[in-house]
């Protein structure tokens, strides 16, 4: 399964009507250590672009936007305990699942955001 990706650094995993979201590597550096996450409510709806949660780090707090629109329907309870997992393995760590209540429009391929780096 690919991921896609937004210009400010998350990326969503799409399984049938589920997509799993996390933030890139590129971020996860960026940020630093991250020693907070806010996760959000169960239920939650959000569309694309609005702000999620956020990651607060040994650097600054910041904001995660959503990549698709839909009603948040998980979120990995690990990170309350373990955020720094957020940095070690971003590519590898989903914060949280949300349910699509629409296809995912705007999002880069992996080699897209790559290229959006440079």
């Amino acid at each position: 399964m690919a991921k896609l990706y937004l210009k400010s650094h998350e990326w969503a995993e799409i399984d049938g009507n589920i997509a799993a979201v996390g933030i890139s590597e590129y971020a996860a550096k960026e940020l630093g250590d991250v020693v907070y996450v806010e996760l959000p409510e169960l239920g939650t709806e959000v569309e694309a672009g609005d702000e999620l949660l956020e990651l607060e780090s040994v650097k600054a707090a910041s904001p995660v936007y959503s990549p698709v629109s839909g009603k948040v329907v998980e979120v990995n309870q690990a990170l309350e305990d373990a955020p720094e997992t957020l940095s070690s393995a971003a590519d590898a760590t989903f914060i949280c699942k949300i349910e699509l209540s629409a296809p995912p429009e705007g999002l880069m391929s992996e080699e897209e955001y790559k290229a959006s780096l440079e």
